[in-house]
């Protein structure tokens, strides 16, 4: 089983200085892969529910705020060889998709084919607002954005008229150099995420979701995958524990359970945090990678 990282890209502490020390450190351990989250703004007051939080809210600090993800990623490129790179997750349906497609693939072509496209729709409405995107049919609208980027990515002229958003015939390159094109992870708890995940995804990612949980969801992802004449063979499981506790025993139960990954958050804090903070992990490392 592969074993990620999720790192908190919260300022002040994501230095660049710091960030360079996970990428170097990330690639001497053998991560698989490192995960970074996406939020564009910080609201002092907002009535949605954080999904994964007892009280419905984000765990962020007051006065931080996340780094872009696309700009992170291509920065962490440049301090890695072998570790891949994602977003978990790009909130793709409150995005531009045309710019969404030349920055996903500007860090593919950098980091030599490394990157994955983690998206969700997202749970804040109020930050919707903000950028003023609808908040209604944001699902259907991901669809269609999914949609415009495999267009763009792939080789010949794109084109599409959608509900949502129209694209002239276009071409954009560089083409990606993972091909057909970089790896899309769904994220979601949701039924309505599983069959996101059967129609267009090569991963799905569970968060907060116990080892003893995680065999009834891959049932219920095994039978939209089979209406839609997949496998699971050609998708990867990723379950980040996030709040819930992980230890190398969790490790071996989520691997049991059917998982092909599992992310740990990565809290340093300095990069004098960072080999420490990795060394606390080596024993589900290890597990992990014997699994």
């Amino acid at each position: 089983m592969h074993f990620d990282i999720s790192l908190p890209t919260a300022s002040p502490m994501a230095t660049p200085e710091l960030l360079a020390a996970v990428g170097q450190e990330a690639d001497r351990r053998a991560i698989h892969a490192i995960w970074v989250p996406e939020h564009a703004i910080e609201l002092a007051d907002y009535g949605s529910s954080y999904p994964y939080a007892p009280d419905g809210k984000m765990p962020l600090p007051p006065g931080c705020g996340m780094l872009e993800p696309f700009t992170t990623l291509a920065f962490l490129a440049a301090h890695t060889t072998t570790t891949r790179l994602g977003t978990a997750m790009c909130l793709l349906p409150q995005r531009n998709p045309v710019y969404t497609a030349k920055e996903v693939v500007t860090v593919d072509w950098l980091s030599g084919g490394r990157v994955d496209l983690g998206v969700g729709v997202g749970w804040l409405r109020e930050e919707f607002e903000v950028l003023n995107v609808p908040w209604p049919r944001r699902g259907p609208r991901t669809d269609e954005y999914l949609e415009v980027l495999r267009a763009l990515w792939s080789d010949g002229e794109a084109a599409l008229d959608g509900e949502f958003f129209a694209l002239p015939p276009s071409t954009m390159h560089p083409k990606p150099i993972q091909q057909p094109h970089p790896p899309i992870h769904i994220g979601g708890e949701s039924d309505a995420a599983l069959r996101r995940v059967a129609r267009a995804g090569q991963g799905w990612h569970t968060m907060n979701r116990p080892p003893e949980e995680l065999a009834g969801a891959l049932a219920r992802l095994d039978e939209l995958l089979g209406e839609a004449s997949r496998t699971r063979d050609d998708c990867l499981v990723t379950v980040s524990p996030y709040f819930l506790p992980l230890d190398a025993d969790a490790v071996e139960r989520y691997a049991e359970a059917g998982a092909d990954a599992v992310t740990a958050f990565l809290l340093a804090f300095s990069p004098e945090d960072v080999e420490p903070t990795f060394d606390a992990l080596q024993p589900l490392i290890d597990r992990a990678q014997r699994c």
